[in-house]
């Protein structure tokens, strides 16, 4: 068995094989579409001989952590054929796929799991959801007059992306979207959208839906302001006539929407959705944004199987501008710590999903706490999102 990159000849062979694992079936004009973009060095398989035995893909992407954009790894269709399945294919091209994201930079990964506790095994954890409304015409927000124009099916990308960089800079874990993302990954061909713009003529808000059936669907929607909020909403109600409800996907969990709505009693749900892990440990806690006038020296223990160069004791410290230098003290599995964890922990922690001193409580981390307060007192506090899908 061998691991290497697929080759431009081998199209066919990843598109069978992606068409089995996730039971699609390409007409032939998307076939050709997709092979125009087919990146094989993106694609890494297990083979025997010329056989594709498994694969995955690694995609080069960017995301947002406290507002510092970082180069992450996406790990995407990940797919064996079922007379390979339990070889340890998929274990074998997770860890290939750690050293290669760890080479190329990649100090995080994140990945949408078709098992939770399949990939906890590897280090990944939950690290983003969304909240999900249905909400009946006649609950909607109250109409407003607004200031401002909106502007429905506007060939407007920068205007979106603007927009959207904004608003997804507040959050963790959000991607940093080019235009090729845009036009191939978030707009949708049978979709619209519609933007609002201030008085001055700025892009405030948007969002992007379908109409079938009754019913808006609504995959996008992103203000900066209560202005845009007010006028998107005025937007949908003017539907009333062709629709019964609103269903609002990719919702941040800190929305506060059903609270200012005169009615809150609706369908809401929340949705876990992508997971992420820590690739390159010491990248990270050396470029990672943390809280600035306070100082700590700690060791963590930290437990990392499939990526060895992050296992071990490291002393983390943290200068007054919030700096932080990460040294490796030992990696032999007796060595004392201040606090002792996993890589999913950590991993929750650094993307902002979860407080030091909750996993603490819960059991998760193990040390003082005193020790626990300090680490959580130099991660900042920020909501973790993710809108996008791959």
């Amino acid at each position: 068995m061998m691991i290497r990159q697929l080759k431009t000849d081998e199209f066919e062979a990843s598109t069978s094989l992606g068409e089995y694992a996730f039971q699609y079936t390409l007409t032939p004009e998307e076939k050709e579409e997709r092979k125009s973009r087919f990146k094989p060095e993106q694609t890494w398989g297990i083979f025997d001989g010329a056989d594709l035995q498994a694969k995955l893909t690694i995609l080069p992407l960017r995301t947002y952590l406290h507002g510092k954009a970082f180069d992450m790894g996406g790990i995407a269709g990940v797919a064996t054929w079922p007379e390979n399945r339990r070889q340890g294919h998929v274990s074998r091209l997770l860890k290939h796929a750690l050293n290669e994201m760890k080479n190329a930079g990649q100090t995080v990964s994140f990945l949408h799991p078709f098992s939770i506790p399949f990939y906890r095994k590897f280090g990944w954890e939950l690290y983003a959801e969304y909240k999900k409304y249905v909400i009946p015409v006649h609950k909607f927000p109250p109409k407003t007059e607004s200031p401002g124009r909106i502007v429905r099916d506007a060939a407007d990308l920068p205007a979106l992306d603007s927009v959207y960089r904004s608003f997804a800079s507040g959050y963790n874990g959000t991607l940093l979207r080019t235009e090729e993302w845009w036009k191939q990954s978030v707009l949708d061909d049978d979709g619209h959208n519609v933007i609002y713009y201030s008085a001055d003529g700025e892009p405030q808000g948007y969002a992007l839906y379908q109409l079938k059936d009754k019913e808006l669907t609504c995959d996008e929607f992103v203000f900066l302001n209560e202005e845009a909020r007010s006028a998107l909403w005025t937007f949908f109600a003017n539907h009333d006539s062709r629709i019964e409800q609103v269903s609002l996907k990719m919702v941040p969990v800190d929305d506060e929407l059903p609270f200012l709505l005169p009615d809150p009693r609706v369908s809401q749900e929340t949705v876990p959705y992508f997971m992420a892990r820590i690739v390159d440990l010491k990248s990270l806690l050396e470029e990672y944004p943390f809280m600035r006038d306070v100082e700590v020296g700690i060791t963590l223990k930290v437990q990392d199987a499939a990526a060895p160069w992050n296992d071990g004791v490291w002393r983390l410290s943290v200068n007054i501008d919030g700096r932080g230098e990460a040294e490796l003290l030992e990696t032999k599995e007796g060595a004392e710590a201040d606090l002792t964890l996993d890589i999913q922990a950590l991993s929750a922690i650094l993307t902002g999903y979860k407080r030091v001193q909750t996993l603490h409580k819960a059991g998760r981390i193990q040390g003082e706490t005193q020790k626990a307060a300090e680490l959580d007192s130099v991660v900042p506090v920020r909501q973790t999102l993710l809108m996008d899908f791959f």
